[in-house]
């Protein structure tokens, strides 16, 4: 661990930073649609495909929102840019965020698929490693962390 000051996030509202605040919302999002196409799979109901197109509408949406806040703290720190968790975090994220909006667009434009049902699965495991390399910036490298 470094043992200067802490890499500080430069997009923050009175020293809170916002990705943080953000992240929870596209996790969500995206966790649901594959329970909500685990659903619709398992009951062929089409309300269970409606909620999965406007879970993961929403997901790319609030995704962009947080990577908003994720790129200036990125771009905002030499110090945070060093390290190998951030990138995998971002490129990690990146990735869950496009493989969403072609989910969008399979269920906006062709319906009911195996392969939304797919994508769902996919972004959901990439979410639990990119969780995980947040935590590594927080926890072991103290990113955005005060004192």
């Amino acid at each position: 661990m470094d043992e200067g000051p802490n890499p500080k996030s430069t997009a923050a509202i009175a020293g809170h930073p916002l990705h943080p605040m953000l992240i929870p919302f596209p996790v969500a999002f995206f966790v649901t649609t594959l329970v909500t196409d685990i659903a619709f799979l398992k009951t062929a109901n089409p309300m269970w495909f409606t909620a999965s197109t406007w879970l993961v509408g929403a997901g790319v949406v609030m995704g962009l929102l947080a990577a908003l806040a994720g790129f200036t703290d990125f771009f905002g720190s030499g110090q945070i840019r060093a390290l190998k968790a951030v990138w995998r975090h971002m490129i990690g994220n990146l990735l869950a965020v496009t493989l969403s909006a072609v989910n969008f667009w399979n269920h906006y434009q062709h319906g009911s698929s195996s392969l939304g049902l797919t994508l769902s699965a996919i972004v959901v495991l990439i979410l639990l490693y990119t969780g995980w390399m947040g935590w590594e910036m927080v926890y072991r490298h103290r990113v955005g962390v005060a004192g």
